[in-house]
């Protein structure tokens, strides 16, 4: 537990050793809610539109099922050309 201080326009300081444990960094973004009779703040990273799809359920299933092939040595290559690679796509039952 640490002890901070309110300050001038109700700003406080998170601690160094809790910045390093959530990795917050100037620019990061906290949720701050209430629960029973406690201040809750809640570190909170912002998805750019963009990137939005890589967090979709379905994108993360089909990343564990490539770790899982990666980690099983299901995959072939590395490839010296593009050629080579899409040759072996080709070659890969779906």
């Amino acid at each position: 537990m640490e002890l901070v201080k309110v300050k001038k326009n109700f700003q406080i300081t998170i601690p160094q050793n809790l910045r390093r444990i959530f990795r917050l960094v100037v620019g990061d973004y906290v949720e701050v809610d209430i629960q029973g009779d406690t201040l809750v703040i809640r570190p909170v990273k912002v998805v750019h539109p963009d990137q939005a799809y890589f967090f979709t359920k379905e994108w993360q299933e089909k990343e564990a099922e490539a770790e899982k092939d990666i980690a099983e040595g299901k995959l072939a290559g590395p490839f010296e050309n593009a050629p080579d690679a899409l040759r072996a796509l080709k070659k890969t039952p779906r």
